[in-house]
């Protein structure tokens, strides 16, 4: 189960996220991919390539909890991400 402490060791694709530059909301969407290096977001009736580098993305989990992980503490292959991040 995903929650707070372990969302970076999780799969993230599924989960709403708004997308943070400079404080200031970039994007909103539902992610529907991942690379080591971007997100893709589904928004409304456009899919969205967002890079992780100088980001902050706040995800909503099931349970309604936001969480904030910056870009760059994230910025792996999903498959090792879920093995480094802690």
């Amino acid at each position: 189960m995903r929650t707070a402490k372990n969302l970076g060791n999780h799969e993230l694709i599924g989960l709403k996220v708004t997308v943070m530059k400079n404080e200031i909301t970039e994007h909103e969407g539902v992610i529907i991919d991942e690379t080591m290096n971007t997100f893709r977001l589904f928004s409304g009736t456009k899919r969205i390539m967002v890079p992780k580098e100088g980001r902050e993305f706040h995800f909503q989990l099931e349970d309604g909890q936001h969480v904030m992980l910056k870009g760059k503490n994230i910025k792996f292959r999903p498959e090792d991400r879920t093995k480094k991040v802690k």
